[in-house]
């Protein structure tokens, strides 16, 4: 099975705390694919193909971890980035890139995990995978 693991930091290990308990025995495993930042997640999947599981953090770089949870106020990304200006991509734009890329390429999306701290971000993502997975394949 091949699992990626988008995070700028953290290792699998480390998100075991941040997703529900019935998730946490598959963060124990040493045989994810780490990338680091939105590039990278998008040129493994170019590379690779898609991974049977992705598991998603939302704030990829330090620019992220600026903003105190009121400052995002229920905003959705876009939002966001039209008060506070173009941030570097996040795990939200890794998931539109890859609904697109499984829209182009005819492929069903892969089974996805949020494992953010960012819990406006994570539901973001969980919402947009969501709503993609009713039109995808």
């Amino acid at each position: 099975m091949k699992k990626l693991f988008l995070d700028d930091i953290r290792i699998p290990k480390d998100a075991i705390g941040l997703v529900s308990s019935n998730l946490n025995q598959i963060y124990w495993n040493n045989d994810w694919s780490i990338v680091r930042n939105y590039i990278e997640f998008c040129n493994y999947i170019q590379e690779f193909g898609l991974p049977n599981l992705i598991s998603f953090d939302h704030d990829l770089a330090d620019f992220h971890y600026d903003f105190k949870p009121e400052d995002y106020d229920g905003m959705s990304e876009d939002e966001m980035n039209t008060k506070f200006g173009s941030m570097e991509k996040t795990g939200y734009e890794c998931a539109k890139w890859l609904v697109d890329w499984c829209l182009e390429n005819k492929k069903s999306l892969p089974e996805c995990i949020v494992h953010s701290a960012n819990p406006v971000g994570k539901q973001n993502i969980e919402t947009y995978l969501n709503n993609a997975k009713k039109h995808l394949l």
